[in-house]
C-alpha cells in the first residue's frame, strides 16, 4: 500500500497516473497534518528540527498518520541520509548490512537516519542488537509502531530513545486531506454533505484508507452526488482497529469496568459496543462483568451477581446476535445498581492477615470431636449452640487465643449493604453485651 506522505521515488509511471497518495506526499514538516504537537515550532520534532540535532525516537501511532513520512522529512530536514527496513521482512543479516554501510557513511562524514517500521516486531534480542550502533552514534534510529512501546520494546532500547505519540487523526486533518486531493483531481468529491461527513468517520483517523477510498470515488462516473446510503453501497466500510491480544483490548475493557464504577450506563454501553461490534468474544466481556459484579457492586446489591450469570446462561442458550442483548442487559443493571467494593476490601484484607498469621489454631469449642482422642483434648468442648440461644446468637468467641478480633468487611451505607451494615452493628452489640456477663 502507498505511504501517505513518504517522498516520491523515481518512478517511470505519469504522474497524472501515480496513485493519489502518492500525489499528496508532503515535501515539509508543515505539510503534515494533524502532528502539530510535534511538528509544530513548539513540539518535541520542530525543536529538535530548529537546533538541527535529532536523537533517537520511538513514533507511536495509528495506522495512516505519518509515521513513515515524518522520519523521511526528519533526514531531509536535518541533513542526515535515509535508511529504512521492516521488521516484517527483515532479519539479522539485513540489519548487519544496514549497520556496516552507515558506518562507511559515517566515516565519510555523513551520518544515517534508520527508519524501523513495525519495530515492535523484532524480538528482544533483535532490539537489544541496535543499542551499540544507536550508543555510538553510527544511526539515528526512529523506529514506528502501533503498539504500545511500554509492553513492547524492551527497557534499554526505551532508555536510549524517546517516545512520540502521534494522534489519530480527527475530522479536521482529515478534512484537510480530501480537500486536498480535491484540488490535486481538480474536482470536488461526488458527495453530500451528509456522506462527506460519513466517509471522514469511516476512516477512523486512518488518512491513508481515506485518501484511497476518495480515489475510488474519483475513479467512478456519477450522475449525481452520493448520499450516505449509497456511498455505503459503493465502499466497504472500515472494520473498527482492535487487536484483540494487543493494547486496544485492554484499552476498551478498561474504559468498559471504569464507566460502570462511575454509574455512566450510557458511556459503559458505548464501550461494550466498541468491543463487541469489533470481534470481541462475548464470553470474555461475561466474564469480566461477572467479575464487576462481587469486585465493585458486591452485597450492595445481591441481585448484580444473579443478573449477570443469568446473562451468561442466556447467551450460551441464545448465541450469538441474539443473546448479546442479555449481555446489554447486565451491563445496564451493573451500571445503575448500587456500588460498594467493602466485599473485594474484605476479601483482601482477610487473605493479608491469613498470610501474616499463619496456622493459629482455632477455639478448641468450635471443631468437630470424630473420635475419642479428639473429645478427651477438649474438641467440641464449651460450644454454645447458637439456635438454643436467645435470638438464635451465643455472642461466643470464635478467633484464635493468639489473636484478637479483626473487622475485614466494613458494608457501606449503599444499596442492600445498608441493612446488613445494621445487623452487623446489632450482633456486636449483642457480643459486646454476652460476652461481658
Amino acid at each position: 500500500m502507498a505511504d501517505l506522505f513518504a517522498p516520491a521515488a523515481p518512478s517511470t509511471v505519469a504522474p497524472t497516473a501515480a496513485p493519489l497518495a502518492d500525489r499528496l506526499r508532503p515535501h515539509s514538516l508543515a505539510d503534515v497534518v494533524g502532528q502539530e504537537h510535534l511538528t509544530g515550532p513548539e513540539g518535541a520534532i520542530g525543536r529538535m528540527v530548529a537546533a538541527g540535532r535529532l536523537s533517537s525516537m520511538i513514533l507511536w501511532g495509528p495506522p495512516g498518520t505519518g509515521k513513515t513520512t515524518i522520519s523521511r522529512l526528519l533526514a531531509d530536514a536535518v541533513g542526515l541520509r535515509f535508511a529504512s527496513v521492516s521488521a516484517v521482512f527483515s532479519g539479522v543479516a539485513d540489519l548487519k548490512k544496514i549497520f556496516a554501510e552507515a558506518r562507511e557513511h559515517a566515516r565519510m562524514g555523513t551520518r544515517t537516519l534508520l527508519f524501523v517500521d513495525e519495530i515492535h516486531r523484532f524480538n528482544r534480542a533483535q532490539q537489544d542488537g541496535f543499542l551499540p550502533y544507536v550508543e555510538d552514534g553510527t544511526v539515528i534510529l526512529v523506529g514506528a509502531t502501533t503498539e504500545n512501546p511500554s509492553f513492547e520494546l524492551n527497557a534499554a532500547l526505551l532508555s536510549r530513545a524517546q517516545v512520540l505519540i502521534l494522534n489519530r487523526l480527527d475530522t479536521a486533518a482529515l478534512d484537510t486531506l480530501l480537500a486536498r486531493g480535491e484540488a490535486v483531481e481538480e474536482r470536488p468529491l461526488p458527495l453530500t454533505p451528509p456522506a462527506r461527513a460519513a466517509l471522514i468517520a469511516s476512516a477512523d483517523g486512518d488518512g491513508r484508507f481515506l485518501l484511497n477510498q476518495a480515489e475510488t470515488l474519483f475513479s467512478v462516473d456519477l450522475a449525481e452526488p452520493l448520499d450516505p446510503a449509497g456511498l455505503a453501497s459503493l465502499l466497504h466500510r472500515r472494520v473498527a482497529v482492535y487487536d484483540k491480544d494487543r493494547e486496544g483490548h485492554y484499552n476498551l475493557i478498561s474504559a468498559l469496568h471504569k464507566s460502570l464504577r462511575g454509574s455512566d450506563p450510557q458511556a459503559a454501553l458505548y464501550y461494550l459496543a466498541r468491543m463487541l461490534t469489533a470481534g470481541e468474544e462475548p464470553l470474555y466481556v461475561l466474564r469480566r462483568l461477572v467479575r464487576f459484579a462481587s469486585e465493585d457492586v458486591g452485597l450492595a446489591d445481591p441481585q448484580a451477581l444473579v443478573q449477570c450469570l443469568a446473562a451468561k446462561d442466556a447467551y450460551d442458550f441464545l448465541g450469538s446476535p441474539e443473546g448479546e442483548l442479555a449481555i446489554v442487559q447486565a451491563c445496564l443493571y451493573l451500571a445503575t445498581a448500587p456500588k460498594s467494593n467493602a466485599a473485594y476490601s474484605a476479601q483482601k484484607a482477610a487473605f493479608r492477615s491469613a498470610r501474616e498469621t499463619g496456622s493459629l489454631m482455632p477455639p478448641k469449642s468450635i471443631l468437630n470431636a470424630p473420635t475419642r482422642l479428639m473429645k478427651d483434648v477438649g474438641y467440641g468442648k464449651g460450644y454454645a449452640y447458637d439456635h438454643d440461644a436467645d435470638d438464635a446468637f451465643s455472642g461466643a468467641d470464635y478467633w484464635p487465643e493468639e489473636m484478637t478480633a479483626q473487622n475485614f468487611y466494613r458494608p457501606s451505607p449503599r444499596g442492600f449493604e445498608a441493612k446488613i451494615a445494621e445487623r452487623i452493628a446489632y450482633w456486636d452489640r449483642l457480643r459486646r453485651e454476652r460476652q461481658s456477663d
